[in-house]
């Protein structure tokens, strides 16, 4: 599998998964992106995975071949954890700017972003349009998961607990597990978190049925309309004169 991390300060936690998943006798490639760099090392992962850690330095190919072709090929399944609200634009908007969002768009396998950001960042519609926009085209969403965040407020935006989220990838990995009943249990667990998530279709809504509607003018009846008229010849004949 591929294991995805972007510039979040939750971004160690990772480690923690990609070892899990090692020791659980998964193969991890890992993808830093530049941001990543800020808070958490190559090193670090390839201690504990085994293998060489990808970054957008790296060569421009592996193993003969381009090398977001060939990471986004071999792999079973891409989680990025965590997934910043500027990895999840650029994924839904089919950018490639770097190694990680290559990789996402040259992969057939299942995705599962698990985003970690600022609670007003996730709640902000941008961000919930993108959302609902991955979700439709198939993409899984673990979290975030509510709590006191690094920025001091408290709400969504945190990373969600990596044994959670160990446990949701070894069971999208099981090959007896079909990716319905998959998606399924993962939807299940995220139902009370969804149902509290922004409605687009509700804010949108009130932009429009909410605007203060114009009033048309009366109409004169038929009656009143007939006198001004009589008046207005009898005015105009006067004037002749």
């Amino acid at each position: 599998m591929l294991l995805g991390v972007t510039g979040s300060v939750a971004a160690f936690r990772a480690i923690d998964l990609a070892s899990r998943l090692t020791q659980g006798g998964y193969r991890v490639d890992v993808v830093l992106t530049e941001a990543a760099l800020q808070f958490v090392r190559p090193l670090s992962f390839e201690a504990v995975t085994h293998r060489p850690a990808y970054t957008d330095e790296s060569p421009g190919t592996l193993g003969g071949r381009a090398i977001h072709v060939e990471l986004g090929e071999r792999a079973r399944l891409v989680v990025v954890a965590p997934a910043t609200a500027d990895l999840i634009g650029r994924y839904a908007g089919g950018l490639a700017s770097d190694l990680l969002s290559a990789v996402l768009l040259a992969s057939a396998a299942p995705v599962l972003l698990a985003p970690a950001m600022n609670a007003r960042m996730w709640e902000h519609p941008a961000v919930r349009r993108n959302v609902v926009l991955l979700r439709r085209r198939g993409v899984h969403f673990l979290g975030p998961e509510s709590g006191l965040l690094s920025c001091g407020i408290e709400g969504p935006g945190r990373l969600w607990p990596v044994d959670r989220l160990q446990a949701a990838i070894e069971e999208l990995l099981a090959p007896a597990s079909p990716s319905g009943n998959v998606a399924r249990s993962l939807e299940e667990e995220l139902a009370a978190q969804r149902r509290q998530s922004f409605s687009l279709r509700d804010e949108y809504g009130k932009g429009v049925s909410g605007m203060p509607k114009q009033k048309k003018a009366a109409k004169k009846p038929a009656v009143k309309k007939e006198e001004e008229n009589s008046r207005k010849e009898k005015g105009g004949s006067a004037k002749k004169k």
